[in-house]
């Protein structure tokens, strides 16, 4: 279950809204493929905001829960192919961050 948010930052979001709306199919596919999950199971969305002129102007953030093949290395691994997607995409620099969800307590109603 990886849930990807992408934040956009305003100032940006206008010029590149159809190459970021493309991607998303190469994202999740990524997903499904590096972290071996079903599509069904992926939740991705890009959420224009306004955030500070000294912050990255993309800011993806990536929820997982946690599986004994998901290593710290491979969870870098993949939020280091996210960014070099959006960074492709938008010509410029984004941030990654990614957190393992506690399976006891996450809930989901989907």
């Amino acid at each position: 279950m990886p849930n990807l948010k992408i934040y956009v930052d305003e100032s940006i979001q206008t010029e590149h809204h159809r190459q970021m709306a493309g991607v998303l199919p190469d994202l999740r596919d990524m997903l499904c493929r590096e972290l071996a999950v079903p599509m069904e199971a992926c939740q991705l969305a890009i959420v224009a905001v306004l955030g500070l002129p000294d912050q990255p102007l993309i800011n993806a953030e990536i929820m997982i829960l946690p599986k004994s093949d998901r290593t710290p290395q491979k969870l870098r691994a993949v939020c280091d192919r996210i960014r070099q997607i959006l960074s492709e995409v938008s010509g410029t620099h984004v941030a990654v961050r990614a957190a393992t969800l506690d399976p006891e307590t996450y809930i989901a109603l989907k």
